[in-house]
Formats: structure tokens, C-alpha cells, sequence
């Protein structure tokens, strides 16, 4: 069993095209042991963006603080704290900071095994 605290972990920059203003913590990863999930936690600055983006995975996401947005089926859905979003594989999507203040939350993916 692994316990930690977030800010242990380092806040990476999300270097995809598209992304502005966007820092993923690997919370739990295959780098602690996990085979099947992984649980990153997101935070995107003001004026930031994830790329809009699609995959063959799902995403179970949960807002933990800031005012943010998920673009579905072409909008902007407002996700405040305590909302939980599930993305199926394959649906476009892309998370967005539509406040003042950090827009934070939590993503579990599966481990994508390297073939």
C-alpha cells in the first residue's frame, strides 16, 4: 500500500497540442504498483484548456474546486464542484476553465499496456 499526499507529487505540464495553461499529477500509475487504473489529478489555470480531444478509453472524472466546463456533442456543459463525468471511448471532449481561480479535478483512466 502506497499513501502520499498530492503535493508530493510534481505538477507536470500537459505538452499535447491544444492545451493551455493545463498540470497533471500522476496520483496513482503503474509507476506505484496499479495494473488496471490510473488516477491523475488535472488543474488548469485561467483562460486554460485540455485539448479537445478522442480515444478508444474511458475517462471517470470528479470536480473537486473552480468553475469549469466539459465541451459535449459541440457544448459547453458547466461541471461544478462535486459533479462526477463519465466520457465514453471514442466521444470527443476537452475540459475547460471558465473562472478566476484553478479549475481542479480528478481523472481515473485505464493503464494503457504498452504492446
Amino acid at each position: 500500500m502506497k499513501v502520499k499526499q498530492f503535493q508530493e507529487i510534481e505538477a507536470e505540464p500537459v505538452n499535447m497540442e491544444g492545451a493551455d495553461h493545463v498540470f497533471i499529477r500522476w496520483l496513482v500509475s503503474e509507476k506505484d504498483g496499479a495494473e488496471r487504473f490510473a488516477m491523475r489529478l488535472f488543474e488548469i489555470q485561467k483562460d486554460g484548456r485540455t485539448p479537445l480531444h478522442q480515444h478508444q478509453w474511458e475517462h471517470e472524472v470528479f470536480v473537486l474546486e473552480g468553475d469549469g466546463a466539459v465541451w459535449k456533442e459541440g457544448k459547453e456543459v458547466t461541471i461544478p464542484p462535486g459533479t462526477a463525468v463519465f466520457v465514453p471511448p471514442e466521444e470527443k471532449h476537452c475540459f475547460i476553465n471558465k473562472g478566476e481561480n484553478l479549475f481542479r479535478f480528478l481523472c481515473m483512466v485505464p493503464i494503457q499496456k504498452k504492446t
